[in-house]
């Protein structure tokens, strides 16, 4: 049934909000239209390598590299599981959305790239190192406690610091070997009250915390949220390490917000930030910075710019997101980078060599909720317009399986086929409350089905619409649209999700052909 077709991506400049992906002759705001949040980031050379947080997601934190800062692909991940835990696993009726690895922070000293990061649900802070960031092997050791949005940091003195916190914002000195604080060395409070800078009124105390040294003083960036206002860029600056620090408002303008700095060779300076855009995620800003009175001025006129002065983006496909027709070569690993699990994978109920050119999902257990399946495939969603299209085989599905196409958030929808005996039914389910609601179901009387997912971010509608097609030329939409909503409980983007779970008996399968994805409406819509 495959397709020996190229997967073409279609550009065009009719976006309903600032676009992305066309070739422009300049960059444009957002930097990255997809969820990437909690970037940290260093250049070597004339490369940069940014890492961010895939929280509950295998394998995780991810590594991407750009040689201008605009055009970003997926190198690595810095682990492949976080740890063997129940709650990672999706076992024993215990799940991680929302925990898991949170904001890293990446540093490259002396030939070696570190990555750390911290974990509420193991209460471990971890350090992962390795000397080539794209091939590995990344070495991992970790500790307690797990440090809040910390700053890794190498000062000149080789004493090597960690600055964490919320609100009050600390430093603790580690260990020469990383392998935990020094005990022998205090913790001590850098600054008692980071908030304070932007206003009384706090309702985010200030967090995120990313420390740099430049020119021989330290500035410290934070995250903080007034009450009734939005999200603030807070810098603080000190001549020495320990302080005093004095702080001001680095930028307050559509809650573009958390980040830090980073340099060009040429000895231009921006910050790299990120901001809350509805369902689609936490979506990368980069902007401008100029150097006045030893501080950072960040924006033109205290505003996010919508364009910049580098190169235009190529677009998120294939770097960020990528179509897969799952053929391999003996060689080829098995999944490309841009596929992530939706918590850590059962290695024996997947295959991409069992059937050629095809991905095999098996239910080795029994599960009754998209959310609690095991082996659910993602890639991210992509503004301002995504869509997401498979072709299933369902003949080897058994009584009581649901496979098919997904879009993972809490407030989650799916399009699928469901056995019910001997009768196969194309469903849709989507969940809009509490519990998952089944706005219509059609009897497939084939076993090959093709589905489209398609979503409008634009002006955060926010909403995606579901398709099924039996000969993959003639679509029709089917069921109720879903309104999508950022959830603090999974505190992610939207994410496209090839799954199947089985809720009666195990051994039954499907095969996927193909997933192709698109930054176009779809013509059905």
């Amino acid at each position: 049934m495959k397709k020996k077709i190229a997967f073409v991506a279609i550009i065009t400049l009719k976006f309903l909000c600032p676009p992305v992906f066309a070739q422009y002759q300049k960059a444009q705001n957002p930097l990255i239209f997809a969820d990437i949040p909690d970037m940290s980031m260093v250049r070597v050379g004339n490369s940069y390598y940014m890492s961010s947080t895939t929280m509950h997601m295998s394998p995780g934190i991810p590594i991407m590299k750009s040689n201008d800062l605009v055009n970003w692909r997926i190198v690595s991940y810095a682990y492949d599981t976080l740890g063997n835990v129940d709650d990672l696993n999706l076992k024993n009726g215990k799940q991680a959305y929302g925990q898991g690895s949170w904001a890293s922070s990446m540093r490259y000293h002396n030939g070696v790239f570190y990555v750390s990061t911290f974990a509420q649900n193991t209460g471990k802070t971890y350090i992962y190192t390795t000397k080539d960031v794209e091939k590995g092997p990344w070495k991992a050791s970790s500790f307690k406690p797990g440090f809040h949005d910390h700053s890794l940091f190498f000062d000149d003195n080789g004493k090597v610091y960690m600055v964490y916190g919320s609100g009050k914002i600390k430093l603790v000195e580690l260990k020469p070997d990383l392998s935990g604080p020094n005990t022998d060395v205090p913790e001590r409070v850098l600054i008692e009250n980071a908030s304070l800078p932007s206003g009384k009124n706090i309702g985010l105390p200030a967090e995120g915390s990313q420390l740099f040294k430049i020119k021989g003083k330290y500035y410290l960036f934070n995250i903080t949220w007034p009450k009734g206002g939005m999200r603030t860029v807070v810098i603080h600056r000190a001549d020495e390490l320990t302080g005093p620090y004095e702080g001001t408002v680095g930028l307050q303008d559509m809650g573009v917000a958390q980040g830090g700095l980073i340099d060009r060779p040429n000895g231009e300076w921006y910050a790299y930030l990120f901001r809350d855009f509805g369902s689609v995620g936490r979506i990368p800003y980069l902007v401008p910075v100029k150097w006045q009175d030893d501080w950072p001025i960040l924006g033109s006129n205290g505003k996010v710019p919508d364009t910049l002065d580098l190169p235009g983006s190529k677009g998120l496909i294939p770097g960020i997101v990528a179509s897969d027709e799952f053929s391999r070569r003996r060689a080829e690993a098995d999944l490309p980078l841009v596929w992530q699990w939706n918590h850590n994978p059962d290695m024996a109920s997947w295959s991409v060599r069992k059937r050629k050119g095809y991905l095999r999902l098996t239910n080795g257990r029994l599960d009754d909720d998209f959310l609690k399946a095991r082996n659910t495939l993602t890639q991210r969603t992509i503004g301002p317009f995504s869509a997401a299209t498979t072709l299933l085989d369902v003949t080897k599905m058994k009584d009581g399986d649901f496979a098919g196409l997904g879009l993972l958030q809490k407030k989650y929808g799916q399009i699928g086929v469901i056995v019910e005996g001997s009768v196969k039914y194309i469903v849709v389910m989507s969940v809009d409350t509490a519990d998952p609601v089944e706005s219509q179901r059609i009897k497939l009387n084939q076993n090959n089905v093709y589905f489209k997912v398609d979503c409008d971010f634009s002006q955060r509608h926010d909403l995606a619409n579901f398709m099924y097609s039996l000969d993959g030329k003639n679509w029709k939409k089917i069921g109720s649209s879903l309104k999508m909503a950022y959830t603090i409980p999974h505190f992610m983007g939207y994410r496209f999700a090839l799954f199947n779970y089985a809720r009666k008996q195990t051994g039954g399968y499907a095969d996927f052909d193909y997933f192709r994805i698109s930054d176009q409406r779809s013509s059905t819509n």
